[in-house]
Parts: C-alpha cells; structure tokens; sequence
C-alpha cells in the first residue's frame, strides 16, 4: 500500500500512509473550501475526500447568486491508492504551496458547471482543538480539524453564466479535517439503537486586519459539548505569512451564542455570538444572514450523493435547485450556511455561518427531531 508520501520522513504509525491508524469505516480525509463576494450576493463552496476504508474518493461543488438558483456538481469514484492523486474525474485539486496557495479546476463535464479558481491564504493555519463526540460508549466522531482564511481569483461557468471572482472583492475560508466521523452508507453494528439529535454551529468571519472563528457542538439541552474561539491576524498576503508555524491566535477563554430562528425552520435569522477572553472580557458580535446555502449541496446529508456513498467506479452529476422551493423541515434541507454581515458595535466584517440542529434542542424549544421554530 506505499505510495509516494511514503518517500517523506513524515511517519506518524509502522503502517503506510495510505493504512489508517484505525479500521473505522468511517476514517475520512477532507478538504473543504467557501467563497462569498463582499456584498454577500454570491457565494461557492467546494469539498473532495477519500474514504480509505469504503475505497472511495468524492468531490462536490455548488454556486448560487441571491435570488437565483443553487447549482450543483457531484463526482465520485474509486480511490486510487495514490493520496497524491486529487482528481476525480474532471474536478482536480492541486496544492500549489501547502498551507499557502490551491487551485481548483473542474473541467467541462456534463453537470454544466466549471471553473478554475486560485485560493491565497491570508491567516496562518489555525488548529482546532481536537472534535471527540460519543453516542454511549461508542466514539462517533473524533476529528482534527484546521481553518485558514484568504482570498480567491478565477472564473467559474455554469447554467446562468459566467462569474469572475476578484481576489478584491472574494474572501473565503479553507477547512482541512481528518478522523472518523458519520459518512456514506449506515453499517448497522449489533442491536439497534434510538437516532441521536445534533447541534453544530460554526462562525468564521473575517474583519479588515484580523479573523475571529468560533465553532459549538451542543447537547440536547444545551450543554457545552466542544465550544472553542479565537481571533488572529490577518497577513497582506500569503508570502507575509511566517514561514515557520507558530502560535499566531488568541485564544478565548470560551464563547456563547444566542440564536433567533426563522418560524417554521431551523434555520437562523439573526445570531449573536459572546466571544469571552481568557481576562473576563466579552466581544459580542451580532450576525446577519444575507444569502442561505444549502449544504446537500456538497453532499451533506443528500439522499443521492450523500459523501462517502458508493456511486460506482466513476459517475459525475448536477443538479439546481430553487432554495426559496425547498422544505426547511425535510432532512437533507436542515444543514445550511448563510454568509453574514457582522459587527462588534465599532467593526464590520462578513463571513459564515454555518449551522444544523437535528433532534430535540430545548434552547430553541424544539422538541421533536425535525419541528419547526414557533
């Protein structure tokens, strides 16, 4: 199972670097990206992983402009043993310089959708603490996961046209995770157990000369399951970022979030977000969607091409959709992120917000697993 890595002193187990250090089905390894124009009137995202153990590697991409239409690229196909190899049928990722410049290239296929797009990091990489969450005794997630901020450049074609994104005004957040985590297929292990809800919420947001990131995993009640924030500088350019990593953040001592909900989803209408520092003090920030993305569109709980789901040795697909027709209460539309206009009362800034709140969840007074705000 060697491939070219393994030519690099860079080992962590006796295995091969293509063999996992667990035998999880659920091992995954994933990059993701987002983009969104300083007017919050558009907005893509893109993500690619490899299963090592369902022998599968996948790539997703969707665009939607305010008012218009979400349109969507799926591919999925055999894994090649070769973890250098990002392709997967016409979608490419190539890491020009790690930790500091990609691109992303899908070739015409028969989705509709292409594009060639450069992502120029502006933060240091930020390392979360590690994502552990259990279902009894039983480890269901347990991930590490990094973010890092920039800018984008390229073009990007589909069914309403052309769209060039301008590194002036396209900013956007990288998000690299690895780990076991729920994907592809169920695989039913012993006796049946009752479905467990889920609360996440994620912040990413960037200001004029710094970043603020803030991430929740909640319990039914909402108790602090993993709660972490930070703030860092923001470099003028990938080349002024150190060359060496090192601690750049500031960590928070903790954060707090205060949600209010649209009636009839769960999707959030307005957020604000405590971020508390390690000397007391408190930053609130207030959050307002501008443009709601829906996450099946990169494969997040899509009944059909849904991550990690064995689609055959190579298939490539697309779908559109109109946001303002869907459900807000079906299953596969629950999980969404939502660029925001932010302040702190002396700042703005814009970002993301991402969230799902699946089950019962008594801040929001949701007592079923997928009812709806009153």
């Amino acid at each position: 199972m060697l491939n070219r890595l393994d030519d690099f002193p860079v080992h962590q187990t006796p295995e091969p670097l293509a063999q996992p250090d667990t035998s999880d089905p659920n091992f995954y390894d994933r990059t993701w990206f987002n983009a969104y124009n300083d007017d919050g009137t558009r907005y893509f995202a893109l993500g690619t992983a490899v299963y090592p153990h369902r022998h599968i590697q996948d790539a997703h991409f969707s665009v939607i402009e305010a008012g218009g239409r979400q349109h969507c690229f799926y591919a999925s196909g055999r894994a090649p043993q070769e973890r250098t190899d990002t392709s997967v049928g016409p979608f490419r990722l190539e890491i020009v310089e790690p930790l500091r410049r990609a691109r992303v290239i899908i070739d015409e296929n028969e989705s509709g959708i292409a594009c060639d797009l450069t992502f120029s990091a502006r933060t240091s990489a930020l390392q979360e603490a590690r994502q552990i969450l259990w279902d009894d005794q039983r480890k269901v997630m347990d991930a590490t996961r990094f973010a890092q901020f920039g800018r984008w450049s390229g073009t990007i074609s589909g069914p309403d046209g052309d769209i060039t994104v301008d590194e002036e005004t396209w900013r956007g957040t990288k998000d690299r995770s690895w780990g076991v985590r729920g994907v592809g297929e169920r695989i039913p292990i012993g006796a049946p157990t009752p479905p467990k809800g889920a609360f996440f919420l994620w912040a990413p947001v960037q200001w004029d000369d710094h970043i603020s990131h803030a991430v929740f995993f909640d319990g039914k009640d909402g108790e602090a399951l993993v709660r972490e924030a930070l703030t860092a500088p923001l470099f003028d350019s990938e080349d002024d970022i150190p060359d060496e990593l090192r601690d750049v953040d500031t960590p928070m001592a903790t954060a707090v979030h205060r949600l209010e909900y649209h009636s009839g989803t769960r999707w959030v209408k307005h957020a604000e977000i405590d971020l508390i520092d390690l000397g007391g003090g408190v930053r609130t920030i207030t959050l307002e969607p501008q443009l709601r993305f829906q996450f099946k569109g990169l494969g997040y709980g899509h009944p059909t091409w849904k991550q990690g789901m064995w689609k055959g040795e190579l298939e490539v697909a697309g779908e559109s959709f109109d946001p303002l027709e869907l459900d807000p209460l079906q299953p596969e539309n629950i999980h969404v992120q939502q660029v925001v206009k932010v302040s702190d009362g002396e700042r703005t800034g814009i970002g993301a917000l991402e969230q799902i709140v699946v089950g019962p969840y008594r801040p929001a007074g949701f007592t079923e697993f997928f009812d709806g705000a009153k």
